[in-house]
């Protein structure tokens, strides 16, 4: 039995001891907002999905948790979103700080134009690791499922890899900054069904040591990897304005067999997005 959503009503489930707790988030662009009053928690080592349909916001409130969406000058942001109880956007937190505590892989791989090597050292060189660099080379290549095809051809170019591998070493890249939070913004959407199952049983891997945070369409992908889902959606008094809120955060399984809004349940049946 579901329930009529309201304009701004939503239903989430608390989190025990979450490593994100973003509370009344609002993120303008300009003067329009793109999302608003966007209150969850974010769960520790688990897998986490923000699904809805186009233009809902789910990317910005990704960028949210790393201050990515610092880089663009016309952004604005208001309310909280707490790493580990503190406010990241508090005025004497650094985001450089934030950013290599919390990852991001992009939507089309990203490699520099360097080798396999430079590529995954590159952060932690920018961030003066003073371990063993060819150690963490490797780890982090291991860890992002990598390291037995690229073993051999550390010293050739990132570029000449494929795009399911070039998307393995962004994530190697990612991890060698040793983040606590990976954030992955559609990261298999630009690659093959076989790269997209790579992709995806490297996540299952991954949540064993780090928090993954994922934005994508795929509906089929959201319920094959995550552990938590959150739906968001336009607000519909003021549609044209294209505004982003939440409708329902909960567990992935009661999410999609037993959806709390009216609304979470049309989307999961393909009625709209």
């Amino acid at each position: 039995m579901t329930m009529q959503v309201q304009a701004h009503q939503q239903a989430a489930i608390p989190i025990e001891d979450p490593v994100f707790s973003i509370r009344d988030l609002i993120v303008y662009y300009n003067n329009r907002m793109a999302i608003d009053k966007i209150s969850l928690d974010i769960p520790r080592n688990k897998i986490t999905a923000f699904i809805g349909p186009s233009g809902c916001g789910k990317s910005t409130l990704l960028r949210s948790m790393n201050r990515m969406n610092d880089l663009n000058p016309e952004a604005r942001t208001e309310g909280q979103v707490l790493f580990n109880g503190k406010n990241i956007y508090e005025e004497n937190t650094n985001p450089v700080m934030i950013r290599r505590n919390v990852g991001m892989v992009f939507q089309k791989p990203n490699p520099l134009p360097k080798s396999i090597y430079n590529n995954v050292a590159f952060g932690a060189r920018l961030n003066h690791y003073q371990g063993d660099l060819d150690e963490l080379v490797m780890r982090s290549l291991k860890q992002a499922a990598l390291w037995d095809e690229v073993k051999d051809k550390l010293n050739k170019s990132g570029l000449e890899l494929s795009g399911g591998q070039q998307q393995r070493l962004c994530i190697a890249r990612a991890l060698a900054t040793e983040p606590e939070v990976l954030l992955m913004d559609e990261p298999a959407s630009a690659l093959d069904p076989i790269a997209t199952m790579h992709i995806e049983n490297l996540m299952e891997q991954l949540k064993e040591q780090y928090t993954i945070v994922i934005v994508t369409h795929n509906m089929s992908q959201a319920s094959r990897v995550s552990d938590y889902t959150a739906f968001l959606s336009l607000e519909k008094e003021r549609i044209d304005e294209r505004i982003g809120v939440l409708v329902e955060f909960n567990t992935t399984v009661g999410l999609f067999t037993n959806p709390l809004m009216e609304e979470t349940a049309d989307y999961v049946a393909g009625k709209f997005g």
